[in-house]
């Protein structure tokens, strides 16, 4: 694996990127023969095979005003974008020329001993996963083509961009990995989602939903680019400066466009461009900008200038885990409760939803989720698991609903992880998976291998049952024991973070018979908690109050 030198530059100076692709291209005199034919006319990364020079004027024109970076001209190369062309074998060619041709200009203009990098653009293409528009595999395989393109090509970077669906992004994301792990090469990966006139992204997610969803998964850079120009972007700055604890990029357009003699225009001058990117380094701390529709050479060139030499302050971050729906995020940590986990979407909990479950009734089984939510449930738990049914279909029929019918995070509850995943292909937000342990140990293929990893690819919270290979844990050294080791599994073998752990005490009821337990259980349950809190293990534990008092097991003694 490679060195990030994109990286060290980013914590080094402001990074400035160039501008618009498509800008370029409308503003010459292009015909049909210069896409490869009539039919190819519009897919402007045709140009790369058919007429590399304009590519390579396009570049040498941004980079001739001072830009670091340049972006490929492979917004579009996937196979599920240029299926609409007939031309789906092309992908990897294009991706190779396009980051290619990018790579050679700039090693063109490296001879003053400043580097420049390119950035593998990857477009959020016309089928959205979260509206039913293509299937999260077919999309995440088309994008694993594309990113082993450019990394043969030799990018520095991916930038997955214009993002209007967070379970797009997740594809992108797990792609771009796969690739790198395929190809050998590793690259940073740089996210910029798309917030829409209305303050949301298309699919109706928030700022807050989208840092925590994609956060999670860790790209390198988050920011945002497209749909608006600066001025309507400053109140998500202003959010990720404040929670964003990566570098943060802006790309904004021109200003909003309006319809000129038939042709898409932006007002904005490079001038007040290049006024808001001071402010954003300036004020904002951020330390990745540049331009995006609308904005051209002369654009950038006064970005150049005006913050050339600057550097983005330290921000002060306020870190709150987490989990959230594709619409907006929801704190673990409460203000005025704790967080309330509905269970009435659960086969072994309710035999109303099992009921409907079986027979089908997935409108209902969706009534019961909203039912919870109208009811003060800030998570929902989803169990479909029971004898005799293929978890993976019924997972994928609730979660294809739930994912955006659901306005509240979901906790994916399974013995089976096949089951857990087939969920997450189906949720943008940020998913808690329910649960791991150390039942069957850790090796390559244990229970804690299979959630563990993915709750690292698709960046999830996990809950931690206190359970090892001796069985469940019964006092409270041996809970803190296995504590700490699922924490440092977690930490040094998957990435994953403490704050990424809910801790579930596995408490016993206070009426069973066990002559262990009735008297102790909460003072056990109290002491794990203080405990675990006094060893920084985990800022969070999970008790499930249906398991402290359970009337079914006997009379509940007094407590004191």
């Amino acid at each position: 694996m490679a060195r990030q030198p994109y990286l060290d530059a980013v914590n080094e100076r402001v990074i400035v990127f160039d501008g618009a692709f498509g800008t370029f291209v409308q503003g010459l005199d292009l015909g049909p023969d210069d896409f490869g034919g009539a039919s190819l006319e519009g897919c402007n990364e045709m140009l790369c095979l058919t007429r590399p020079d304009v590519i390579r004027s396009m570049h040498s024109a941004f980079l001739d005003v001072g830009v670091d970076a340049l972006e490929t001209a492979s917004f579009g190369s996937f196979s599920t974008v240029l299926t609409e062309y007939n031309i789906p074998e092309q992908a990897y060619e294009l991706n190779v020329a396009a980051a290619r041709l990018a790579r050679e200009t700039a090693n063109d203009y490296e001879a003053d001993g400043r580097s420049r990098y390119v950035a593998g653009s990857i477009g959020p293409g016309t089928k959205l996963p979260s509206l039913g528009h293509i299937r999260f595999t077919e999309l995440r395989d088309a994008y694993v083509e594309q990113a082993r393109g450019l990394l043969v090509g030799g990018v520095d970077l991916f930038l997955i961009e214009t993002c209007m669906d967070l379970l797009q992004i997740k594809a992108a994301m797990i792609a771009c990995r796969r690739a790198m792990q395929a190809e050998g090469r590793l690259v940073p990966i740089q996210v910029q989602v798309t917030m829409e006139t209305t303050g949301r992204m298309l699919v109706g997610s928030e700022i807050g939903a989208a840092l925590t969803a994609i956060g999670a998964m860790r790209p390198d850079v988050f920011g945002i680019n497209c749909a608006t120009g600066p001025a309507e972007m400053q109140e998500h700055l202003r959010y990720l400066s404040q929670h964003a604890t990566m570098p943060i990029s802006v790309l904004p357009n021109a200003g909003l466009p309006s319809v000129v003699d038939g042709r898409t225009h932006y007002d904005l001058t490079p001038e007040k461009l290049a006024e808001f990117h001071r402010h954003h380094v300036t004020d904002l701390g951020i330390g990745v900008v540049g331009g995006c529709c609308g904005t051209t050479p002369a654009h950038l060139k006064a970005v150049v200038d005006a913050v050339r030499g600057l550097e983005a302050p330290r921000r002060t971050v306020e870190i709150e885990p987490s989990v959230s729906s594709i619409y907006s995020s929801v704190p673990v940590k409460q203000d005025n409760s704790f967080l309330i986990i509905g269970e009435r979407t659960n086969t072994n909990g309710s035999k109303a939803f099992r009921e409907a479950m079986i027979a089908g009734d997935w409108d209902n089984c969706t009534k019961m989720a909203t039912e919870q939510i109208r009811e003060g449930a800030h998570v929902l738990d989803v169990c479909v698991d029971y004898v005799g049914r293929d978890g993976v279909i019924d997972m994928d029929e609730i979660a294809s609903r739930f994912g955006t019918q659901a306005s509240v995070p979901l906790v994916l509850d399974s013995t089976e992880p096949q089951v857990m995943e087939a969920g997450l292909m189906h949720i943008g937000g940020r998913a808690i998976l329910n649960s791991a342990n150390l039942e069957d140990g850790e090796e390559p293929g244990s229970r804690l291998d299979r959630v563990f990893t993915l709750a690292s690819e698709y960046g999830c919270a996990v809950v931690c049952l206190l359970i090892d290979e001796k069985g469940q844990a019964r006092d409270v050294e041996w809970k803190l024991e296995i504590a700490h080791r699922l924490h440092r599994i977690a930490v040094d073998r998957y990435g994953l973070s403490a704050s990424d752990l809910i801790f579930d005490a596995l408490t016993f009821p206070l009426g069973t018979g066990d002559a262990f337990c009735p008297v102790a259980a909460m003072r056990e349950f109290s002491s794990s908690v203080l405990r675990y809190r006094a060893r920084a293990i985990s800022r969070r534990q999970k008790i499930g109050m249906r398991r402290l008092i359970d009337r079914r097991t006997g009379p509940v003694p007094e407590v004191t």
